[in-house]
């Protein structure tokens, strides 16, 4: 199948993309391997190599530096990558769309409270008018709380951080944590650091504790909220410090000032828990529909 028409501006002469070859680009790209590229869509290394050579000819340009021993992206490979992730994304939507068009079932789903907060609203919707038969019952909770409603086997799937269950899951996202203060608050960097943090249990809370104490930092507990919106609320009112995903920052919460000499926070995995064994057809047009979606942010 061929996909979207680039004009080559010196002749004017049209290039077709092949969707497997920019299936093959992109695998290589993310494993940094045409070995594993190739297993993983089920080429061996010479059948990878040949659709890359092709792209490139078709582009006249090389996507990919060989002189190290796992294959860089060039300045036009790092470009083209944004573009070809955005076209897989239409074209499996596009395929999903249309070959499963009267897809029915009910799906029930567990989202923690952080994730695209202000987006979930819009890619909610628009799933329920791609797929109107598709009768979809979401929570949004903290991961603590998610896990065992799912264990219990009230929720079919859920979406959750890579630490809160011990079972097998599919990583769906990974961003930073961050280090959060209130757009007006001033810290110094000799003081105790004031802390807004989730309960016990939460690894949010165990991350910035001891990676404080790794460092020999004092720290204090100034409170203690029940939801991510309970922290993003206490740290712009400046009463502490916080540590959330990234994508949590909002309007009134910024990074801490580099003043602070705040220790380094590791990277944190969303992941999708949900029973791979079952043949769930709703849950599986979903999960690539969201998939799709993430894909398509910028």
């Amino acid at each position: 199948m061929q996909i979207m028409t680039f004009y080559h501006y010196l002749n004017m002469m049209p290039i077709d993309l092949d969707i497997d070859m920019l299936h093959c680009f992109v695998e290589v790209a993310e494993t940094g391997s045409f070995t594993q590229a190739g297993v993983n869509i089920g080429l061996t290394q010479s059948g990878v190599s040949v659709k890359i050579r092709r792209l490139e000819e078709r582009l006249s340009t090389s996507v990919f530096n060989r002189t190290s021993k796992s294959p860089s992206l060039t300045y036009e490979g790092d470009m083209l990558l944004e573009y070809a992730r955005r076209i897989l994304a239409v074209h499996d939507e596009t395929v999903s769309r249309f070959t499963q068009p009267r897809a029915t079932g009910s799906l029930r789903v567990g989202l923690i409270d952080y994730f695209l907060p202000d987006l979930l609203p819009g890619l909610l919707g628009k799933f329920k008018k791609q797929y109107p038969n598709i009768h979809l019952e979401v929570r949004t909770e903290m991961g603590i709380h998610l896990i065992p409603r799912y264990e219990r086997g009230e929720l079919d799937l859920v979406v959750a951080g890579g630490d809160s269950y011990s079972g097998e899951g599919r990583v769906l996202v990974q961003e930073p944590l961050v280090w959060v203060v209130g757009s007006d608050a001033d810290f110094f960097q000799d003081e105790v650091i004031p802390l807004a943090v989730l309960p016990l249990q939460c690894s949010f809370r165990k991350i910035a504790t001891e990676q404080l104490d790794k460092v020999k930092r004092r720290w204090e507990i100034l409170f203690t909220g029940t939801s991510i919106a309970n922290i993003q609320a206490a740290v712009q009112a400046g009463i502490g410090l916080g540590v959330l995903p990234k994508g949590a920052l909002k309007e009134g919460i910024r990074k801490a000032p580099a003043h602070l000499n705040l220790p380094e926070l590791p990277m944190y995995s969303i992941v999708i828990y949900t029973d791979e064994k079952k043949t769930y057809p709703a849950r599986d047009i979903f999960v690539t529909y969201l998939e799709a979606e993430l894909n398509n942010l910028p």
